[in-house]
């Protein structure tokens, strides 16, 4: 029987089944990197309604010492008709931002260098990926007038979106999580998951051990 031939409601059910398991792999993913990581707080986030049928969302925030370091979103796209762009039925989208020092914000190299972050991860943990693309900014916010004094904010904003494979979906998704997960530990200057800093550490991926 061709697709176009099953009624209506077969085909959403079905959809909305391969959907099921897509999520629950996304949530394996939070809950494996939550295991490993006592450095990253997620929750739920409100995923966007207009870009795809279906969608799932995550929000992480990232501490050092204590401190707030960098936070991001991850959201889960499901197209059964695929989109312009798409090369499958998924789409993830990833944005993390981390505070970074001034000097390394002003490096023209931060791009390069933070877009290398991503591709590493994913050739790690969801290496069927295909039709990456994405933006790096520097985000330098300088103080005047009454705020004059204040020292200058610097950041590093990254937002990507990429295709898991097809035919290993479930997986991929869970890595994507993962892959992402190690993006922000290296904008936020944390050690990779499973190693423990050593003296402490430093922004923008500096000083691990």
């Amino acid at each position: 029987m061709r697709l176009a031939d099953t009624p209506a409601a077969s085909r959403a059910a079905g959809q909305a089944d391969v959907f099921a398991a897509a999520t629950a792999a996304f949530g394996a993913g939070r809950d494996a990197v939550a295991v490993a990581r006592g450095d990253l707080e997620f929750e739920e986030w409100p995923a966007p309604k207009k870009l795809a049928p279906y969608a799932v969302a995550l929000a992480v925030t990232a501490y050092r010492d204590g401190a707030e370091a960098g936070t991001g979103k991850l959201v889960l796209l499901h197209d059964p008709a695929g989109q312009d762009g798409w090369t499958g039925q998924f789409r993830v989208v990833a944005q993390v931002q981390a505070d970074v020092e001034e000097e390394m914000a002003a490096d023209p190299l931060l791009g390069e260098v933070g877009w290398s972050w991503l591709t590493e991860a994913l050739d790690q943990h969801a290496p069927g990926y295909s039709a990456a693309s994405g933006t790096v900014t520097r985000v330098i916010t300088e103080g005047y007038g009454d705020k004059a004094d204040d020292p200058p904010v610097t950041a590093f904003d990254l937002r990507a979106s990429w295709c898991p494979a097809d035919d290993q979906v479930e997986t991929e998704i869970s890595g994507a999580v993962a892959a992402w997960c190690e993006l922000l530990a290296a904008a936020c200057g944390l050690p990779p998951t499973g190693i423990t800093a050593l003296g402490g550490s430093r922004r923008g991926g500096q000083g691990q051990q």
